[in-house]
C-alpha cells in the first residue's frame, strides 16, 4: 500500500473528478484495510439479513444462485451492485456459500473463496443500508453451472494471474471479481475444455454470444489516469480507442445480469435490502428502491 500522504492525493484527485467524499476515502484508505468495526446491532442486522436470504433460498426450489451484492458505492456510474458470486446450496464450505474471487491483499494475487451468506453480506460498502440480488436459473443452466463452479481445480484454472477492479473483459491480462463469474458462465454454458488458455476460450465464447461488458463513461482525464496510478486500477488492458473515449468496459454484476436474462427468459430475480431494522424483498425485475423503501408488491420482514 503506498504512503498516507499518497492516499490523501488520490483523495484530493477523485474530489475533484466529483466523486464523493465518502467513496473517494473508501476506494483510496479501504480498499486493502481491515473494514470498520461493527457494533452490535450492526452485526445482528446482517445476520439476520443473511438469514432471510437463505431462507428464501432454501423455499426457492433452485440449489444454485448468482447473487451480488452492492460493495463500493457506484452510483455515479448508475451501479447498485459492485461484487458477484455464485451461491450453492451444496457447497462443501456450508449451504448457500458463495464462491468468488477475490484479491487477497496480502499475497497480491486473486484468489477463489468460499464464503458464508453471513460473511458475504457483511461486505457491503454500508452496514446500515445494504442491497443484494439474486439469479435463480432453469435446471438445466443451473447443473452445469453447478459442476463447473465446485470443480477445484478448474475454478482455480480459471484464476487470472493478476487482479484489477476495472479488468477490460475481454484481455486475459488481469481479471476482476466479476470477471471470473462471466468466464464461468461461458466454461459451464459453452462446454470449454480444460486448457492453458481457457480464460481466453471464454471471453471468445462470451463475445459470440454477445456478451456486452458493464461501460464506465469517466468523462474526466484525471479518473482515467487514476486507472493507471492506482496498485489495483490498470488501463494497459483497455483498448486504445476506449482510452481514447475516456471509457472503461469492465464486466460487473448488472452485465452478467442483463446476459442472463437475455439467454435465459425463464430465470426468475429476487431482490434482498435491509435499513432501519427491516428487510425487503422483492420479486421481478424492476430494481428495489433506493433506501429500501418498501414499494407495493414487496416483502417486509422486521428485525425488531
Amino acid at each position: 500500500m503506498r504512503s498516507r500522504a499518497q492516499a490523501l492525493h488520490v483523495v484530493l484527485l477523485l474530489a475533484l473528478c466529483g466523486l464523493p467524499w465518502a467513496d473517494a476515502r473508501a476506494g483510496a484508505l479501504r480498499y486493502c484495510d481491515s473494514p470498520a468495526e461493527l457494533d452490535a446491532t450492526q452485526q445482528d442486522t446482517l445476520f439476520r439479513f443473511a438469514a432471510v436470504i437463505k431462507t428464501a433460498l432454501d423455499t426457492s426450489g433452485h440449489g444454485l444462485a448468482l447473487i451480488a451484492r452492492a460493495g463500493f458505492d457506484l452510483s455515479r456510474f448508475d451501479m447498485r451492485y459492485s461484487h458477484a458470486g455464485v451461491s450453492v446450496r451444496a457447497n462443501p464450505n456450508g449451504p448457500w456459500s458463495v464462491r468468488q474471487l477475490y484479491f487477497d491483499c496480502d499475497q497480491k494475487k486473486p484468489r477463489v473463496f468460499d464464503q458464508g451468506m453471513s460473511g458475504f453480506v457483511t461486505g457491503t460498502g454500508n452496514p446500515n443500508l445494504g442491497y443484494v440480488s439474486v439469479l435463480l436459473l432453469p435446471e438445466a443452466a443451473a447443473a452445469p453451472l453447478e459442476r463447473a463452479v465446485l470443480d477445484n481445480p478448474r475454478a482455480v484454472l480459471l484464476v487470472g494471474p493478476a487482479y484489477s477492479a476495472n479488468a477490460y473483459a475481454f484481455d486475459t491480462r488481469y481479471q476482476n471479481c466479476n470477471q471470473w463469474v462471466a468466464e464461468m458462465l461461458a466454461v459451464a454454458w459453452g462446454g470449454l475444455a480444460d486448457a492453458p488458455d481457457l480464460r481466453l476460450d471464454a471471453q471468445r465464447w462470451l463475445q459470440d454470444q454477445r456478451y456486452q461488458p458493464a461501460t464506465f463513461d469517466l468523462g474526466n482525464p484525471l479518473l482515467m489516469w487514476l486507472g493507471g496510478a492506482l496498485p489495483w486500477l490498470h488501463s494497459d488492458d483497455h483498448p486504445q480507442a476506449d482510452l481514447d473515449a475516456l471509457r472503461f468496459r469492465v464486466s460487473m454484476p448488472a452485465s452478467i445480469e442483463d446476459f442472463v436474462r437475455a439467454r435465459l427468459p425463464e430465470a426468475t430475480r429476487l431482490q434482498f435490502c435491509h435499513a432501519e431494522r427491516r428487510v425487503v424483498v422483492r420479486r421481478g425485475w424492476a430494481p428495489i428502491a433506493e433506501g429500501c423503501v418498501p414499494q407495493a408488491g414487496d416483502t417486509v420482514v422486521a428485525l425488531d
